[in-house]
Formats: structure tokens, C-alpha cells, sequence
């Protein structure tokens, strides 16, 4: 997941509103959003079918995780895949506290990440790179691979669309921006360590390269009244949509999917 965009506890967009693409190789094998079932049927999400786990996901109980790459330069892989962070606290039971403190004895067994995570009344963000824990407060927030609300091209694309609405918008209009190929102006581009045409190639909301690319876009809206609204479209080589699904899930139900 390479762009998180979230308003959070605000007036005009209710309780939480969430707009994200995930960027990976195309050749890397992956399920469309559904419930996790037979082993999590409570957890609505996509599942990295390589590795195990997700990268966006929330559980009937309200708990939510979501996880992005911290660009390093050309980082070498971890020796755990880091869509288990997502897996893990979803699923599991450990207070988010408690989860916080595995992470910050477990982080380097993973490639640099930065992961939200929490029940969704008290969401938190880690960063692998500084080793910080801080809870996200209401508002407009970015996050992509550096820090949390970098002022990246990407990120202010998003935020500026977030910022505007004085209603909470349609999966459509959202998708829309999510779909946005427009690339950063070179006094833009961030330094990541992977030079100027890498820099280019990714600095868009979405990401259309050779080999890698934007493969999801999800947008997630919850109700005052708990009801949560997930729209997740497939995107495969060339930017072509390959699939959309759509599925809903009251927040604080004990009800199996």
C-alpha cells in the first residue's frame, strides 16, 4: 500500500473516510476484497497471496490496519512479510498498546514500513524508521513512504480533494481521484535514494509502470451509526481495471458473515 488517505473524526465526513491505493509488482499474486474466510470470516479485506496476510483491513470488532513501504532507497526484503502487521493485529486480541510494544521489539524483522493501526475510535501510526508510536488525531491526514503527512505531490493531490468536500463524496468520485496519473513537477519529486526517474515514475496518486503498479484502489466509509461501506477496484498491467467489489459490514456486530 503505497498511499493512505484518511479524514478522521471530521464534521463534513463523519467518522472515518478513507481513500488508498496499494502499488505493487503486477506478478505479485493477491485476492480481491472479501471476507477472510474460513480462518478470519470477521475480517474484510484484500490477502497477498505470496506471503500471506493484507495490506488494508478491518475486523466486525472495529479494529483496522493498514501498512505502506518506507522508501529507503532500493531496500532489500525483510525477513517477514510486513502484510503479517496487518494480519496480526486485525485478528488478533492484543490491545493496541500491547501490539505497539511487539512492534517496537519486532520492526527490524521486517523492510521499512509505516503502519495505522487501532480501533477505529483510537487509531495509532508506527514508523519502522523512527521507532515512534503517536496516535493520530481528528482531522485530514497522508501518508505514502516517508512520513506521516509529507508533503509529497501525491499526498497534497489527496489532501487538497479531501479538504473540498463538504459532504461525503461517492466511491466514484473517489476512485476518480485515486485514478489520477498526473505526475510530480521535478522541484516536487522527494529524494528517496532511487533516482530522479524512479522518483517520476512514482510520484503520481497512481502508478502505472512496466512492472509495478497501482494494483488496488479502496475506499472505506463508516457511519455515525457503525455501518462500514468497503469499494475495492483491481487494476492490472496497463492501468486496466480488472475487477470491482463492493461489501458492507456493521461495526460492533458478533453476526458471521
Amino acid at each position: 500500500m503505497c498511499v493512505i488517505a484518511l479524514a478522521y473524526k471530521t464534521a463534513a465526513l463523519g467518522p472515518l473516510l478513507i481513500a488508498a491505493n496499494r502499488d505493487e509488482y503486477y506478478a505479485r499474486p493477491s485476492a480481491a476484497l472479501d471476507f477472510w474466510r474460513p480462518d478470519h470470516p470477521e475480517v474484510l479485506g484484500g490477502r497477498d497471496l505470496q506471503a500471506g496476510g493484507g495490506w488494508l483491513a478491518m475486523d466486525q470488532r472495529g479494529r483496522f490496519a493498514a501498512v505502506t513501504h518506507i522508501r529507503q532507497g532500493y531496500a532489500k526484503p525483510g525477513a517477514r512479510s510486513r502484510g503479517e502487521l496487518v494480519q496480526r493485529f486485525v485478528s488478533g486480541d492484543e490491545s493496541a498498546l500491547d501490539f505497539a510494544a511487539w512492534l517496537k521489539a519486532e520492526h527490524s524483522q521486517f523492510a521499512p514500513f509505516n503502519l495505522i493501526f487501532g480501533e477505529v475510535k483510537d487509531l495509532l501510526h508506527f514508523s519502522s524508521r523512527s521507532g515512534m508510536l503517536n496516535r493520530v488525531p481528528p482531522g485530514i491526514h497522508v501518508l505514502s513512504n516517508g512520513d506521516m503527512n509529507s508533503r509529497w505531490f501525491k499526498c497534497e493531490q489527496l489532501r487538497q480533494k479531501l479538504a473540498l468536500q463538504k459532504r461525503v463524496p461517492t466511491d466514484q468520485e473517489v476512485i476518480s481521484w485515486l485514478s489520477d496519473q498526473t505526475p510530480s513537477p521535478v522541484e516536487e519529486l522527494p529524494n528517496t535514494g532511487v533516482g530522479l526517474a524512479m522518483e517520476k515514475m512514482l510520484s503520481p496518486v497512481f502508478i502505472n509502470g512496466r512492472d509495478y503498479g497501482t494494483r488496488a484502489s479502496s475506499v472505506l466509509t463508516l457511519s455515525a451509526r457503525g455501518e462500514l461501506m468497503f469499494t475495492e477496484v483491481s487494476w492490472g498491467l496497463g492501468g486496466r481495471e480488472s475487477g470491482r467489489r463492493r461489501q458492507m459490514m456493521r461495526i460492533g456486530s458478533t453476526r458471521k458473515p
